[in-house]
């Protein structure tokens, strides 16, 4: 398969977008990745999105590193204001993207580059065209990134999309980066 031997971090929290989890996350298993869901939560625990669809945390924060992925996606919904605010989170992200692996984000998810920080002290977004929920296009801008109003916007190995509609587009190009 496409995707074989390929580890895909998926980070999990509670109030997740509940189809920007399971939709990558079963394609990608199509494709025979690996997904594994990291959270701020022990391993074990169930989370629930929005809409009550849960997933078991895999692995907490803290027990893993960039090294041991190919991808990180940062799914949307109201998580994202939580893992944002953490340092190892931030470092996983940052450091994924300065190891010149993909880091994919949709909805609220880029929220995640505006808070990680590359080698410079400087968002990683800064510089990068995005795009993302609408509600946040402010706080992307002035974190330094250029917003673009399209279905997927891929640039610097930072993959994003907007919404739930456009999950089929994002998650193809997640597929691509990975092959």
């Amino acid at each position: 398969m496409a995707l074989s031997g390929k580890k895909v971090c998926m980070i999990v929290d509670f109030t997740y977008e509940d189809l920007e989890v399971c939709y990558p996350q079963i394609r990608l298993e199509e494709e025979s990745a690996t997904v594994i869901k990291v959270s701020l939560h022990k391993p074990g625990t169930k989370v629930t999105g929005k809409y009550g669809y849960p997933v078991l945390v895999d692995k907490h924060i803290g027990e893993v590193s960039a090294a041991d992925f190919d991808c990180v996606i940062c799914p949307g919904g109201f998580a994202p204001d939580y893992y944002r605010r953490d340092e190892q989170m931030k470092r996983l992200v940052a450091e994924t993207l300065a190891q010149k692996k993909p880091v994919a984000a949709i909805c609220h998810g880029p929220w995640m580059l505006c808070s990680a920080k590359s080698e410079s002290g400087n968002p990683v977004c800064s510089g990068v065209k995005v795009t993302a929920f609408h509600a946040i296009k402010d706080d992307l801008e002035n974190a330094g990134a250029i917003f673009v109003d399209e279905a997927v916007v891929c640039d610097q190995n930072i993959i994003t999309s907007r919404t739930p509609k456009d999950l089929i587009p994002f998650t193809l190009a997640i597929i691509a980066a990975l092959k």
